[in-house]
């Protein structure tokens, strides 16, 4: 198992706005500090607010009722546990049940929460989210409404469909959160909820956007967008020349993901616990099918339904592109593909399997979203309070077969691509091994990189931009790596799965035909 890099006491800005994070291992911190766990100005608690404001008996009961989820939350908070935050494998700080009313004004006035994905997942997220005690949230989506998505994404309506994601879920949950008020005290005990929702890609924000919070809950779908948040929040944690983590950098990431009948959920400490990258491999590469075989021999009913979209469409309307989301298109793409599986003997082509294949859809229950989302939030509550241990560090959640769950601890990869300081080599055939080639095995299952720039200590060997430098260093791709580097040399590559100063740093060994160096 490789070891954690240890989290010391640095000073930083965020430090002033959150709680302070203690040292991995161990997380005593020393008497002075154990009272500084929140640095921002007390807020009076619900209890005091509720006994110094004169109610009516109907008005006092209206009142208590009204803040249930609150006083739920507050009565957690103020609880000595024998389980706090410091006795768990991943301790970020010391519980202090004493400082119930100033974690509670932290959850409802500082803390910044970004849900990633409002679908079925991040519909789920976000109720949680505001439920539980936090109000200040954000949530990015770069996806719009369809009518599928009405059966388990209950933050929509008929009415919403072609309307982006983000926007309605947050217009959505503000209408129900809102609590009219009668009085002014009345207005201070329902502390407001500020949902800000981004229509947009995660890539599209810049790296100073996702600076600003406290904690990160992803729901995507999709392994590319998750890779791209992972990378992010590691390159966030900052980590000083003897190795030690600034913990006024480090962004917790809860990763949830479902499938069917089976979830899992994540702890992501950057740089700290094992990453999303470091379990790559237990994601299968996106399946294709071979063109010769779609074409001649098809065997599944995949096949025929590949062949409708990939040949039959552009070949029935060269121009005019498939539209994915048009019930018109997928129905002609159906037809089209039963015909095809009839003439081959293939049965089991249906428009559910259609829309699945053209549109790489994953089944999704409405039951698999809410308990991957209810982890997950418990979580986040977890590591913003510290008022429990925070789970050490993979869920899964199994449920076609009953309701199995099972919670480990997924160890680093020591060759990780991006938490890990390791060193990485490439042992290669002097002989054979072009730069070409070299690109099309960081593209392979072992590094999985999408379109990698490569460069050494005195040039550029492939740059994938701008259009002038990748025509200029094209030329290198057919020559061997032998012509352009040295045996032993360290090329950097970078690459879109790599966020702000991360790259690969990969040492290039040179062997013989036979294998020997």
């Amino acid at each position: 198992m490789v070891s954690s890099p240890t989290i010391t006491a640095i000073s930083s800005p965020r430090a002033t706005s959150s709680p302070s994070v203690t040292s991995l291992p161990s997380p005593s911190l020393p008497p002075s500090q154990k009272k500084a766990k929140f640095q921002h100005s007390p807020r009076v608690s619900l209890a005091a607010a509720t006994s110094s404001i004169s109610l009516s008996p109907m008005a006092s009961v209206k009142s208590v009722r009204a803040n249930r989820r609150h006083w739920d939350l507050f009565r957690l908070l103020q609880n000595p546990t024998a389980f706090p935050n410091e006795t768990s494998a991943i301790a970020l700080g010391e519980f202090d049940a004493s400082s119930a009313a100033e974690t509670l004004a932290f959850l409802q006035e500082e803390c910044q929460v970004l849900i990633i994905g409002a679908g079925g997942l991040g519909c789920e997220l976000l109720k949680n989210v505001v439920l539980t005690g936090f109000t200040k949230v954000h949530i990015i989506d770069m996806d719009t409404i369809d009518v599928s998505n009405l059966n388990r994404q209950f933050l929509f309506r008929e009415k919403d469909i072609g309307k982006p994601k983000a926007e309605c879920a947050a217009q959505f949950v503000r209408q129900r959160m809102h609590i009219p008020a009668a009085t002014n005290e009345d207005e201070e005990m329902y502390p407001r909820i500020e949902i800000t929702p981004h229509f947009k890609k995660v890539q599209d924000m810049d790296v100073d956007f996702y600076r600003q919070f406290h904690v990160i809950l992803s729901g995507l779908d999709n392994i590319e967008a998750r890779r791209y948040v992972n990378s992010l929040v590691v390159s966030l944690a900052d980590v000083d020349e003897d190795g030690n983590v600034d913990p006024g950098t480090i962004i917790p990431l809860i990763d949830g993901g479902t499938e069917g009948l089976r979830g899992q959920a994540r702890v992501i400490i950057p740089r700290v616990t094992s990453c999303f990258e470091c379990s790559l491999e237990t994601f299968p590469p996106q399946k294709s099918f071979p063109m010769c075989t779609i074409a001649e021999t098809p065997r599944q009913p995949a096949h025929c339904i590949a062949y409708a979209f990939i040949v039959l469409w552009p070949r029935e309307f060269p121009d005019k592109k498939l539209d994915k989301d048009s019930p018109e298109h997928m129905q002609w793409v159906f037809n089209a593909a039963k015909e095809r599986a009839e003439q081959f003997g293939i049965s089991g082509v249906t428009y559910s399997l259609t829309l699945g294949v053209v549109k790489n859809i994953i089944p999704a229950v409405a039951s698999t979203n809410a308990i991957v989302a209810a982890i997950c939030v418990n979580e986040a509550v977890k590591a913003m309070t510290y008022c429990s241990q925070l789970m050490n560090n993979y869920h899964m959640h199994m449920g076609a077969t009953g309701s199995y769950s099972h919670t480990f601890e997924y160890e680093k990869k020591r060759d990780c691509v991006v938490c890990s300081s390791q060193d990485k080599s490439m042992d290669v055939d002097a002989e054979t091994m072009t730069l070409q080639d070299l690109i099309d095995e960081l593209c392979g299952d072992k590094y999985r990189l999408l379109k990698p720039s490569i460069s050494s200590s005195h040039a550029n060997l492939f740059m994938q931009g701008p259009p002038a430098l990748r025509t200029a260093t094209s030329l290198n791709l057919g020559k061997k790596l032998k012509d352009l580097v040295a045996d032993g040399d360290y090329l950097t590559i970078t690459d879109s799965v790599f966020v702000g100063d991360l790259a690969l740093s990969l040492q290039i060994n040179f062997t013989k035909s036979d294998g020997s160096a």
